[in-house]
């Protein structure tokens, strides 16, 4: 009873379970997080996809289903019904601008505790989603009592450069167990025969949902330019999205299909960076770019988009290009590193003073809740 008593039970609201960035994120900190302190609960779409329910409940959490955001009546209305009938204290809502439905409900459910968090920004090529996203960006502030992003180019982003100076913005790394990523020769071997892959072979890596954001057909693009010079080359993509038949279609029709492999969604993702040789990160645009930081843990040569964060360069193995230079620019780049890639058995101890280590970031993350619980 007195475990009970101590513990902060916060709602995490993810809106759409899809395999992404930020579950990946939220549920690291689940997995690292005091549980004698504080308990995350996952409030998640109802047509939300791949949640790890066994996992969460694991860990002392549990999944709660409501409508989607687009039924935006249900939704507030079941939002609220549970925000109340849970009593929680604190609301953490991780869905960007969207966060102003979610943050309503919560505060019509008399939730003192409200935080909003940026994971993200935009970029003017997604001409609908940017729409919406600017539409509804000045409201972001409205009905949250505490503001929180991952990199500051997301925090100005959604919360204004005012917001930001003032030091009203809280940033959360989105912290990593570095021992997890480090290189690993032997899993590199096994995974290499599992994915029938040569030692020989040059191996261009990219992990990320199959959206607009990631580029994947730009990445297409490039692959066959460096195929073309390097016929012992091969292309790993690893996730699912709404596009991932366009891309499929493209590959065939570019007869790549036998040099491109799709994985999908993997829970092994930490091994997976070990059987890459080169990371390939072109983005439309990101709040910080996790999967990159991952890939250096694992001293991985990335070549990144100028769309992606500046700090999520955390050692010397990355390079940025703009998304104006050519397929052919960018896989002539890409040649041209991995000739001198450092060994990849050396991990950079310089990541850890970065703030991207888990067992660090998470006392922090457990002692804001503390603190805001408090008041």
């Amino acid at each position: 009873m007195e475990k009970e008593q101590k513990t902060i039970r916060i709602a995490q609201i993810i809106g759409k379970w899809v395999g992404g960035g930020v579950e990946a994120v939220v549920m690291n900190y689940a997995q690292h997080i005091d549980k004698n302190k504080i308990q995350f609960d996952f409030i998640c779409d109802a047509d939300s996809t791949n949640i790890p329910y066994a996992e969460i409940e694991s860990l002392g959490g549990k999944v709660i289903l409501i409508p989607p955001y687009q039924k935006v009546f249900a939704y507030h209305r079941e939002l609220k019904k549970v925000l109340r009938q849970e009593n929680y204290k604190i609301v953490h809502s991780h869905i960007n601008t969207l966060s102003v439905f979610s943050l309503f409900a919560a505060k019509c459910a008399g939730v003192p505790i409200r935080i909003a968090h940026s994971h993200s920004t935009t970029n003017p090529k997604e001409k609908k989603k940017n729409l919406m996203k600017q539409v509804l960006r000045p409201f972001s502030k409205t009905f949250a009592t505490h503001y929180m992003c991952c990199s500051e180019l997301a925090g100005r982003w959604l919360f204004g450069d005012k917001e930001y100076e003032k030091g009203n913005v809280y940033l959360l790394n989105n912290a990593i167990d570095l021992e997890k990523f480090k290189y690993n020769e032997k899993i590199r071997k096994e995974l290499r025969k599992e994915l029938n892959i040569k030692d020989t072979t040059l191996v261009i890596g990219h992990i990320g949902r199959f959206c607009e954001q990631k580029n994947h057909s730009f990445l297409i693009d490039i692959f066959k330019e460096l195929q073309e010079q390097i016929q012992d080359s091969m292309l790993v993509l690893v996730g699912q999205g709404p596009k991932i038949e366009e891309i499929k279609e493209k590959v065939i029709k570019l007869r790549l299909q036998e040099k491109i492999v799709f994985l999908g969604q993997r829970k092994d993702i930490h091994k997976l960076y070990q059987a890459f040789d080169v990371f390939v990160f072109p983005s439309l645009y990101e709040g910080l770019g996790m999967v990159l930081i991952e890939a250096q843990c694992s001293n991985l040569y990335c070549i990144t988009s100028t769309e992606v964060p500046k700090v999520a360069k955390i050692n010397d193995n990355v390079d940025y290009l703009e998304l104006s230079k050519s397929a052919k620019q960018w896989a002539d780049e890409i040649i041209k590193n991995t000739k001198s890639v450092k060994k990849r058995d050396e991990l950079n101890e310089t990541i850890q003073t970065l703030g991207y280590d888990i067992e660090v970031e998470e006392k922090k993350l457990a002692e804001k809740y503390e603190e805001l619980s408090k008041k």
